[in-house]
């Protein structure tokens, strides 16, 4: 039998043959997600902790900034300035509320300028204060200052860590060139220092522990679901390949009950006939799950395979290009195929053509058959003098 140029075509298939995906799985492409409506954990959660620490810097802000600012107005140096650091802070605050609170992260932008205001502002509180006043309670910005940096920078940790050590760094400075500060001042400079610096780090420590176990937690419920989804399409797979089995052992039990109680006899030309079209139909029905470069091809090969097991000479002829032909079309397009084939005594040739257009398969044979097709694949059939020549036809739509 002629092989087609350049391949190799499979031998026939049988049932243990590997079987061709059924699904392609498209690649999930990242794009920002409304944390309002997502149902990944790791963002509903993200947008939670952002409300959660907005709330504690206003409350902060309010309950224990503000009351310090009112008490020792008129000790600092100037005063509008701590009203004008108060006010920038509130300011920052009221502005991260916009995004905040509707559940959405706060744009660069926003996050970068925000940073800076407070940064500006923590600088400009504590050069306001009054002598011997760092880090006790006229200086409510220290603490509060790393609240809104936790509210800016929540998702974004190198750039958290960065921001809070350059405000500690600025306000231990500040403290420094403020004159020679006491053992006193230096005590609790210090507690004030590791409490408040270790206390916003732990929490943004933890912050950073959440969003990494909801974010595992998100990945293994889409492996899970990925899991369900891959074990619902192979269930389906053997579903459609046990009806096909079912379908096509419905056209053949007939004739093993007729052999095996004696109503046909193997000996006659029909019942070879019938024989030999039932055993290409199940080699056809085989390498139709297949795993293969070119179904189509393996498929009519299958057909041709049963044909020279009976002795038939056969050669094929293919000309284009691979074309995705589906399933049920390469039936429709083989199935006239095993009739002629079925039906040739000494010899057979098949052809196939593929263009972007249009997909014919053609047979011409010794012998004579009667092939219908569809109105999906059209058959053109001719018997003369023992011969039988058909085409059948698929135009991709």
């Amino acid at each position: 039998m002629a092989e087609p140029a350049g391949e190799k075509p499979a031998g026939p298939g049988s049932p243990g043959a590997a079987a061709p995906a059924n699904a392609t799985t498209a690649a999930e492409t990242a794009s920002p997600a409304d944390p309002a409506t997502s149902g990944d954990p790791a963002v509903r959660l993200a947008a939670a902790i952002r409300v959660v620490l907005l709330g504690v810097t206003g409350i902060i802000q309010l309950g224990l900034g503000l009351a310090p600012l009112l008490r020792h107005h008129s000790a600092y140096r100037p005063p509008f300035l701590a009203d004008l650091a108060y006010a920038a802070l509130a300011g920052v605050t009221a502005l991260c509320a916009l995004w905040v609170l509707r559940r959405k992260p706060l744009p660069t932008a926003v996050a970068v300028g925000g940073t800076l205001v407070v940064l500006l502002a923590s600088s400009a509180a504590t050069a306001a204060l009054p002598p011997d006043s760092f880090f006790r309670e006229p200086h409510w910005s220290f603490g509060l200052v790393g609240w809104h940096l936790l509210v800016l920078l929540a998702d974004r940790p190198p750039a958290l860590l960065t921001a809070l050590g350059a405000h500690t760094a600025a306000s231990v400075t500040q403290f420094l060139l403020g004159g020679t500060p006491t053992r006193t001042e230096l005590g609790d400079a210090a507690i004030v220092l590791f409490g408040v610096t270790v206390f916003q780090l732990a929490i943004a420590g933890l912050i950073r522990l959440l969003d990494r176990r909801a974010g595992e937690a998100a990945a293994a419920a889409a492996g899970r679901e990925r899991l369900a989804i891959r074990a619902a399409l192979a269930a389906q797979a053997g579903r459609d390949l046990r009806a096909g089995f079912a379908e096509q052992l419905g056209a053949t039990l007939p004739l093993l009950a007729g052999l095996a109680d004696g109503t046909v006899d193997p000996r006659t030309p029909d019942a070879r006939a019938r024989c030999a079209l039932a055993a290409a139909q199940l080699r056809r029905l085989f390498a139709e799950n297949d795993d293969v470069p070119d179904p189509l091809v393996h498929e009519v090969t299958a057909c041709l395979d049963v044909a020279e097991r009976r002795g038939v000479a056969v050669t094929l002829a293919v000309s284009g290009d691979v074309v995705d032909v589906p399933a049920p079309a390469r039936r429709a397009l083989t199935g006239p195929v095993l009739t002629a084939l079925a039906a040739a005594r000494t010899r057979a040739r098949v052809s196939v053509l593929r263009t972007p257009e249009l997909v014919r398969v053609a047979v011409v044979a010794d012998g004579s058959a009667e092939v219908t097709g569809s109105a999906a694949v059209p058959v053109t059939s001719h018997s003369r003098d023992g011969q039988t020549w058909m085409e059948a036809r698929w135009r991709p739509e």
